[in-house]
């Protein structure tokens, strides 16, 4: 799908009428994706190349992700969504040439929906294609904050329920710990992705406007990296106490049931001893000697017990 949009000074309208290839010409930005073969054919006069591939959109090095060519500035940049409660990221191209903006994805992402309403409603100001990029990412850097804010919250939650909560169900707590780390693993990825696309784009805009712009926008990438690192912290530290609150648990187990067998140890070795069949055994013959047998036998019992309790043990 190819949706495409003109700037007229910060007024920002969508084209939606007319053939799509009148409407590519007189587009600012052109927004695709989930692409068929009919849309790369319509693309195909704005690029001197074909479009990338999956395999090169994913690569990591920065020569395959930002760089410049006869297409335009090449950016590739991570952006995070949300899918059945686990959270995605998602490669974004972007080809900046000097007359329009072409950002090309897999996936209808949240940024681009939420951009999309600002910009209708006026709440965006973008009047050429340098200006429209820098805000898009200024648009995923308050997203990526909201998610980290979400991260929080979740985080006071686990933490409340593992500090303070007596018998709190520790095995769901690691469970939630787990699901945060791996979200906040993500942020944190897509922070990085956003600080390295800023400097190139800080680089190649030093002499336009929207240079100041996107400086702000690494500022603020910087203090959510600080505060991502934070949460990354704190997700460790409460996955090392409940995994310690675990171990006391279980060694209190083996604590009661190590003392349970100290304590039987001695009756069992005194019921073994007049279990003996031999012929020569006094006490045998002896009146008073089962309940002699069953006293020692509580004795030996209680002696012990008696003894953790008074240093403590137990």
């Amino acid at each position: 799908m190819i949706r495409t949009f003109r700037l007229d000074q910060n007024d920002f309208q969508e084209l939606s009428e007319g053939p799509i290839a009148e409407r590519l010409l007189e587009a600012n930005w052109i927004d695709a994706y989930d692409l068929d073969d009919d849309d790369r054919e319509a693309l195909k006069p704005f690029l001197a190349d074909e479009l990338p591939a999956n395999t090169d959109i994913e690569e990591i090095e920065s020569s395959a992700r930002f760089f410049t060519d006869t297409d335009g500035l090449h950016v590739h940049s991570l952006f995070l969504s949300r899918n059945e409660g686990k959270h995605q990221t998602n490669t974004v191209v972007f080809i900046l040439q000097s007359q329009r903006l072409l950002s090309l994805r897999e996936d209808d992402l949240a940024d681009f929906r939420l951009f999309r309403l600002r910009a209708r409603r006026g709440q965006t100001e973008a009047h050429s294609p340098q200006s429209l990029i820098v805000t898009l990412f200024e648009q995923k850097v308050e997203n990526l904050a909201d998610s980290i804010e979400d991260m929080h919250r979740d985080l006071e939650q686990v933490s409340h329920m593992v500090l303070e909560i007596e018998d709190a169900d520790l095995e769901e707590a690691i469970d939630r710990l787990a699901k945060v780390e791996d979200s906040v693993g993500k942020i944190r990825l897509c922070l990085m992705d956003t600080q390295r696309s800023l400097y190139f784009l800080i680089r190649h805009l030093r002499y336009h406007a929207e240079l100041q712009q996107a400086k702000e926008a690494l500022q603020d990438v910087e203090v959510l990296m600080s505060h991502s690192t934070f949460l990354s912290d704190k997700v460790n530290f409460l996955m090392d106490t409940t995994q310690g609150f675990i171990n006391i648990e279980q060694n209190q187990i083996i604590k009661i049931f190590s003392i349970a067998s100290v304590v039987f140890l001695p009756p069992t070795m005194i019921a073994s001893i007049y279990g003996m069949n031999f012929h020569v055994m006094p006490e045998l013959d002896w009146s008073f000697g089962y309940p002699m047998a069953i006293g020692l036998m509580a004795l030996s019992g209680i002696s012990p017990y008696l003894y953790f309790k008074y240093r403590g043990w137990l």
